[in-house]
């Protein structure tokens, strides 16, 4: 027999659909938050692409993975940073429509089930606690939730944090900019990651410096391996 809680839960989220029905975040249909057309549109980040860093490549790893190897054992994304996968992306993050996780994580499961990455916790890129504190949420958590129920992993939140309140990745410019505007940003508070395989969760990414900042700090405190996937990689 279904509980009070779970009827009352139930009726309030039937009440909300009614005033407020559900609406594509790319089209505007209303049907649901990503409708099937919108979904099977999204950019898909194709081969070729370096195996550690997922740059588009003629082939093979990249020069600059060859040159200086990441921190991490790949990086992988399924969409590329545009059109719809932009506007999922910018309104996850920026318009408070965290409803969007969901199914933003669905996708991420879908890509991962034909890409297996091995994992026993999922590590979502932190927020500067002041930042975190101005958004409301860090979105990368929101994601990192979603997809660990569908995995049945769990996340750990508490462990890397972010020791720096760094200007936004976005904003700035070049690679080597990029790398040194989080250089020593990440730090692990403890050992509870220790041996541990990571799977670090960002909704989007363009260098992987950040990533890579990450990896070094978790691979640091003892971490057994780190992979790192985002929603969307912005080539």
């Amino acid at each position: 027999m279904m509980s009070i809680s779970a009827i009352l839960g139930k009726a309030g989220r039937q009440a909300v659909d009614l005033l407020f029905p559900p609406r594509c975040a790319v089209c505007g249909r209303l049907e649901s938050f990503l409708c099937p057309d919108c979904r099977s549109s999204l950019p898909r980040a194709g081969p070729p692409r370096c195996a550690i860093c997922w740059q588009p490549t003629f082939g093979g790893d990249c020069h600059r993975c060859e040159e200086s190897k990441p921190s991490f054992e790949g990086f992988r994304s399924p969409f590329v940073f545009e059109g719809g996968a932009r506007d999922l992306v910018h309104k996850l993050k920026y318009q408070n429509q965290s409803i969007l996780a969901a199914p933003m994580a669905d996708l991420l499961f879908d890509f991962i089930s034909d890409n297996p990455l091995l994992a026993d916790v999922l590590v979502p890129v932190p927020l500067f606690p002041r930042r975190k504190r101005l958004r409301g949420y860090n979105q990368a958590a929101l994601l990192a939730q979603a997809l660990a129920r569908r995995l049945g992993l769990p996340v750990n939140e508490e462990t890397l944090g972010r020791s720096k309140n760094t200007a936004s990745q976005a904003r700035t410019g070049t690679s080597d900019e990029r790398k040194a505007n989080v250089r020593n940003a990440f730090v692990c508070k403890d050992g509870r990651l220790a041996g541990r395989r990571v799977l670090l969760i960002d909704d989007v990414s363009t260098t992987g410096a950040t990533l890579d900042a990450c990896a070094r700090a978790l691979r640091q405190a003892g971490a057994g391996s780190v992979w790192a996937l985002t929603f969307a990689h912005e080539d």
